[in-house]
């Protein structure tokens, strides 16, 4: 199987697209360590891919927490044997216009999304500088083209593009791949309280005509920490159905 005898740690894991990824990882071979802050999720996917017959361990992990992100990388070393690669999905959103958008929801969301990517990158690269080889896909979104009412969103998810070019420069003679995908609307649980008339709004502007799966969002994860992927790293792949074409 593809993803045999490696480990891999998957934030925001339970549920959307990271549930979409672990479950996609664990399918193709890999163990996996469902990072989630909610207890409940991630042992929900943790024991939905042991009972499937893989191996995953869940992981209470707020990412914007170097403390928490130390002990769950260690962890996930201790029990699950390793670490190969990394999928950087856990993500908030607090929207507001610019005129109305508080300090503290612009520190709260740059703190998960963008810190929180850097804190997990770095404890992670710890292990795969010392073996040699790694694969690390960052989430950034196509909102780091702007987006009327995310200015903290777009701004985390443009230095989530940043950063993952810097890595890529940083990791590749060590044999390390830094990518990252940018997820178009996606039917998850963060779509659910958007009300049907803005969904199908939505789709129509979109030129497949509809939001994304997380399967499919997960399938380009695979992909990129596949060795299919081996020779592409420092890159920005859009998964948005041609939202943002002619834009």
């Amino acid at each position: 199987m593809r993803f045999e005898n490696k480990v891999a740690i998957v934030t925001g894991g339970g549920r959307g697209i990271g549930e979409a990824t672990a479950k996609r990882f664990a399918a193709d071979g890999a163990a996996v360590s469902v990072w989630d802050v909610n207890a409940e999720a991630a042992e929900a996917v943790a024991g939905a891919i042991r009972e499937s017959g893989g191996k995953a361990i869940a992981c209470i992990v707020d990412v914007s927490q170097k403390d928490q992100v130390d002990a769950g990388v260690a962890r996930t070393i201790e029990e699950l044997g390793g670490l190969h690669l990394v999928v950087n999905n856990a993500g908030i959103t607090r929207d507001k216009s610019a005129k109305k958008l508080s300090e503290d929801a612009w520190d709260l969301v740059l703190a998960v999304n963008l810190k929180g990517t850097f804190l997990v990158c770095q404890a992670a690269m710890n292990v795969m500088l010392e073996q040699g080889y790694g694969r690390i896909v960052n989430t950034a979104s196509v909102a780091v083209d702007g987006n009327f009412g995310q200015a903290n969103y777009a701004a985390s998810k443009a230095g989530v593009v940043g950063l993952t070019r810097t890595l890529a420069l940083e990791l590749a003679k060590p044999g390390i791949t830094v990518n990252a995908v940018a997820p178009g609307a996606t039917d998850t649980p963060m779509f659910d309280a958007v009300p049907d008339e803005i969904k199908a709004a939505i789709c129509k502007s979109i030129p497949l005509r509809r939001m994304a799966e997380p399967a499919e969002v997960a399938a380009v994860h695979a992909f990129l920490c596949s060795d299919d992927a081996s020779y592409i790293t420092g890159q920005l792949l859009y998964v948005d159905g041609g939202a943002t074409l002619g834009c």
